[in-house]
């Protein structure tokens, strides 16, 4: 009697596969037009499928919906959260963070920008299982940002003084204002702005003073040192 056990495999290893494509347009297609443009029939017309191809994979909308959320969640990490977790920690791995969301946002790895800010922003008032899904997502990546912050404290590379909560909203909020800015007007400028904003916070919570400006403290020179 022949194995049927190869060509179990192979219809696995098909499925996987033209599930994971259908993840790829469908958040892409999220990122741009929102969690809820998705559908069964919008899918299937992208893709060349029958409707009940696309529903044996999911099930239902909701079901779509969370399973596309995970998979941005799985290109983040790749995207952002690997580069930085090879990286030192503190204020070293604190920069790779920041810089490699803004680098994923700047080379369009969706095209409409961070999926994330797209499906908070789309979400933050419709209760329910994807609502909760992106919350608990977000504040993960929020929590990490703090929890870096917290250990470069215990290294001496930033303030004891510095409210780490606060330092972690404030360095989140500039990357969500440079994806805004990008999306909404087309400037590429933003991500200067947020690199020179990130840089210029970071160095003030480390008690530097190359970016503190008045009367009578100079001007910080291109190397990083005060000139008067």
């Amino acid at each position: 009697m022949n194995n049927p056990r190869p060509t179990v495999l192979y219809h696995t290893h098909q499925a996987t596969k033209t599930r994971i494509g259908i993840l790829d347009v469908a958040m892409d297609i999220a990122s741009a037009e929102g969690l809820e443009g998705l559908s069964i029939g919008r899918l299937a017309t992208e893709l060349g499928m029958s409707k009940t191809g696309i529903f044996a994979h999911f099930g239902s909308k909701e079901e779509l919906q969370l399973a596309t959320v995970d998979a941005a969640k799985e290109v983040f990490v790749k995207e952002v959260v690997q580069p930085a977790v090879a990286t030192a920690r503190g204020v070293t791995r604190l920069r790779v963070m920041l810089d490699t969301w803004l680098g994923y946002v700047e080379r369009g790895v969706f095209r409409g920008g961070c999926f994330f800010a797209a499906a908070s922003a789309e979400f933050d008032s419709r209760p329910g299982r994807v609502r909760d899904q992106i919350a608990d997502l977000t504040k993960s990546w929020l929590m990490a940002i703090e929890n870096e912050i917290v250990f470069a404290q215990s290294a001496g590379q930033i303030q004891a003084s510095v409210d780490a909560g606060q330092l972690a909203f404030e360095l989140h909020a500039y990357v969500q204002e440079a994806n805004w800015a990008f999306k909404l007007f087309s400037h590429k400028s933003a991500f200067r702005r947020a690199r020179q904003a990130i840089a210029e916070r970071l160095s003030s919570a480390a008690g530097h003073r190359q970016y503190r400006r008045g009367p009578g403290r100079g001007r910080a020179s291109r190397n990083g040192r005060l000139s008067t």
